[in-house]
């Protein structure tokens, strides 16, 4: 099941970064972005503490938090899968890779599988065009793949 995130010790790491960074101009991506890393999200009472603590309005970090990709509002899985859904990829077969993924981790592309072991993601180019289709499973890239592919690297964590 999710881990619990919103525990005081998260927010006390969340303080240090904020009281490194109080003041300083552009400080609020990097602290997102620690953030993120601290809680693994970023949900609204994260972004409420960031907001009074850095006296910028909540309307500007949510904007931020929902603007850019790299930030999400819900914890993910353990394994973020991606499946690039770029051109090139698009057209070497990436739709039938994401429904075969989603037949073995019964999710949807922004699902997280119950057990929180898995998160699908449907991403844009990552710029492996050249071995195209290609998926991520966080850092581990493959790329021309085949459906038959897909069950063996799922196994595999």
């Amino acid at each position: 099941m999710a881990k619990k995130i919103l525990t005081e010790e998260n927010f006390q790491k969340l303080q240090k970064v904020i009281d490194a960074n109080k003041g300083k101009s552009g400080a609020l991506m990097p602290v997102l972005q620690e953030g993120q890393k601290i809680f693994g999200c970023l949900p609204l009472e994260v972004q409420k503490k960031i907001s009074e603590e850095m006296d910028i309005p909540l309307s500007e970090v949510y904007g931020v938090v929902t603007f850019y990709s790299q930030f999400s509002l819900e914890p993910k899985g353990d394994y973020v899968i991606g499946v690039c859904l770029g051109t090139a990829c698009y057209v070497k077969g990436a739709q039938a890779i994401i429904d075969k993924i989603s037949e073995i981790t019964h999710i949807k592309p922004g699902q997280n599988s119950s057990d929180g072991k898995f998160t699908l993601v449907a991403t844009r180019c990552i710029g492996a065009c050249g071995l195209a289709p290609v998926l991520t499973v966080n850092e581990d890239v493959y790329g021309r793949l085949k459906v038959e592919d897909v069950p063996g690297i799922i196994e595999k964590y």
